[in-house]
């Protein structure tokens, strides 16, 4: 082959090369497009639901009727636009993906007309027969450990002040919202440890005042042995007497010998 054919394929190879990469690099500058900085919606998933090994322990939650007085329902309705995309709280009750929400709150459970619950939901009414408010609590926080085999694959909202949001705002979606639940209601089981706190410290102010009536029995103890070394001092003189009594008499037995032997040599002569 002619060297002047290899040269003209060469050149035309690089030539297409050239092009391409011109027309690359055009459009991508012409059509460039930057992520944008945050996503128009995002549907948090529950990424340990499918992971191996023993399932995490349930979190002891707090009750949500303290939260739920001062609970803001613009700021749930806010919190609702992560629901919204499968629920609707519209009158009509129109299912989507899931159940429709209107009236939720204080519903029977699994009871939505038209909805096909899962067989996970359908087994949760013996454990709760009502959506109440502690019910969506604790099913809003984590849905799949609260309600095992429910086909919501919701994340849950973390944050109990979202939740208690987002439950005064549909508690507003009825045509009679449900009363708020007492506060108050919690407030004897947490009395009991303070009166028994109360029960402790009035035991432990009581025992100095034994301690005081300890000592004071105890003084007239102490004070009465003095009296034990008077006795003592008493039993000392005692012999002290004694001699000088026997000291006094042996004298006298000598004075009275010399008197009976003169009456006898008086008898002799």
């Amino acid at each position: 082959m002619n060297s002047s054919y290899l040269n003209a394929a060469a050149g035309a190879f690089l030539g297409v090369v050239f092009v391409v990469m011109t027309i690359s690099l055009a459009s991508e500058g012409i059509f460039h497009a930057s992520a944008p900085e945050t996503a128009g919606f995002a549907i948090e998933v529950d990424e340990s639901a499918g992971a191996g090994g023993a399932a995490p322990a349930e979190e002891a939650l707090p009750p949500i009727a303290p939260l739920m007085a001062s609970a803001d329902p613009a700021a749930g309705e806010n919190v609702f636009k992560k629901c919204a995309s499968c629920h609707s709280v519209d009158p009509s009750g129109t299912n989507k993906v899931g159940p429709g929400l209107y009236g939720v709150v204080g519903r029977p459970v699994a009871s939505h007309e038209g909805f096909n619950y899962s067989a996970g939901m359908k087994e949760h009414v013996s454990v709760d027969p009502d959506w109440s408010y502690e019910a969506l609590n604790a099913f809003l926080h984590a849905p799949k450990k609260y309600v095992p085999g429910t086909a919501m694959g919701f994340a849950g909202l973390k944050k109990e002040e979202d939740r208690a949001n987002v439950i005064a705002y549909l508690r507003e979606q009825a045509a009679s919202p449900v009363p708020l639940p007492d506060p108050a209601a919690e407030a004897p089981a947490e009395d009991q440890p303070a009166a028994a706190e109360e029960g402790a410290a009035s035991t432990d102010e009581a025992a100095p005042n034994s301690e005081a009536d300890q000592g004071t029995d105890a003084a007239p103890a102490q004070e009465s042995a003095p009296s034990d070394d008077a006795a003592a001092a008493t039993e000392e003189a005692a012999p002290a007497a004694d001699a000088a009594t026997s000291d006094e008499a042996a004298p006298a037995e000598t004075e009275t010998a010399p008197v009976v032997e003169e009456e006898q040599t008086d008898t002799a002569q």
